[in-house]
């Protein structure tokens, strides 16, 4: 496996699951001291949150959030720590694991970034209070066709929905108001949508409701230190590589309110000759997009220490 050819992936909320990140904890200090530091840090014990529950508790975004973040830097540690001479050529994450990219680029260093998570996570939980709103996952329908059935079921409904994710090919996600989204649903299955899905959250992300999360937000942000990334980083919103700390800001920022473009940011990948995917951190959402996108890559999720532990050994070019 060449490692120069290889890309990280940093998973966002949904891939929370109890007992993440317990088995690292147990066999690497390392990984075991980013845990205790994130429960000094955050005056609450996320480990323990992260490995016995409630799972009702850890599904709540100011929560979740942070512990997924803690969990990828976590077994990122791990993964430097076990192949020292090895770097991927570049990053990304979804959503949330944009921030954990971030951080292992080096733009964005541990401590700061958790303060930057965990108020991210808590204006949105708080967002989605003030604005309450709905998710759903649509399936089989091309993401032109998404946004076209979103435009109609905001003119039907005089209500807010919008496309969220654009997580793979004939994989999309909208996000809005709820009678905007049960109306965007109708549409979706009258126009062959295989599948459509509400998902089982109170925010709408990656909407026009989430600016009530953007002034707290935006306090803490302007607050963090960032610097130019040493290892490149595809946005979110953009789906371009981020290359400074104004870059990086901006895009953070609006992040909260704009579309994931993952099947974009993959493709960048692929087309710049990424051949090995390794997904970093909690669960196998990602490397199964990427499998929808491009089956011939090859791809690893690195949730377990059984996982880590079988990697072929990443060789870096000369």
């Amino acid at each position: 496996m060449d490692w120069h050819s290889t890309a990280g992936l940093f998973p966002g909320q949904g891939s929370q699951a109890l007992g993440m990140g317990a088995d690292f904890a147990e066999r690497y200090p390392i990984a075991r001291d980013t845990f205790a530091q994130a429960d000094d840090m955050l005056g609450y014990e996320l480990s323990s949150l992260c490995w016995q529950g409630p799972k009702a508790q850890l599904d709540e975004t100011a929560q979740t959030q942070p512990a997924l973040y803690v969990c990828s830097v976590a077994i990122w540690r791990v993964l430097l720590q076990q192949f020292p001479a090895a770097r991927p050529a570049c990053l990304a994450g979804h959503s949330l694991g944009e921030l954990s990219a971030l951080t292992a680029a080096g733009a964005l260093d541990f401590e700061p970034g958790l303060r930057l998570v965990a108020a991210r996570g808590r204006y949105m939980q708080l967002a989605g209070r003030q604005a309450p709103g709905a998710m759903a996952a649509v399936l089989a329908l091309d993401v032109e066709q998404v946004r076209e059935l979103c435009a109609q079921a905001q003119e039907d409904s005089g209500q807010v929905v919008v496309l969220a994710n654009d997580n793979c090919p004939g994989q999309g996600v909208v996000s809005g108001q709820s009678a905007a989204v049960d109306r965007l649903l109708q549409l979706a299955q009258a126009a062959g949508a295989r599948r459509t899905v509400k998902l089982a959250v109170s925010i709408a992300a990656h909407s026009p409701l989430m600016e009530a999360a953007l002034a707290g937000y935006t306090a803490v942000l302007d607050d963090t230190p960032l610097r130019a990334p040493r290892i490149p980083v595809i946005s979110n919103v953009t789906a371009q590589p981020l290359r400074s700390a104004s870059d990086i800001r901006l895009a953070l920022r609006e992040q909260l309110t704009q579309p994931v473009l993952w099947t974009d940011s993959m493709r960048l990948l692929i087309d710049a000759g990424a051949q090995t995917f390794l997904e970093i951190g909690a669960g196998n959402v990602l490397v199964g997009l990427l499998r929808r996108i491009d089956r011939r890559k090859a791809r690893y999720s690195l949730s377990t220490v059984a996982a880590l532990e079988a990697l072929p050994a990443p060789q870096a070019s000369a």
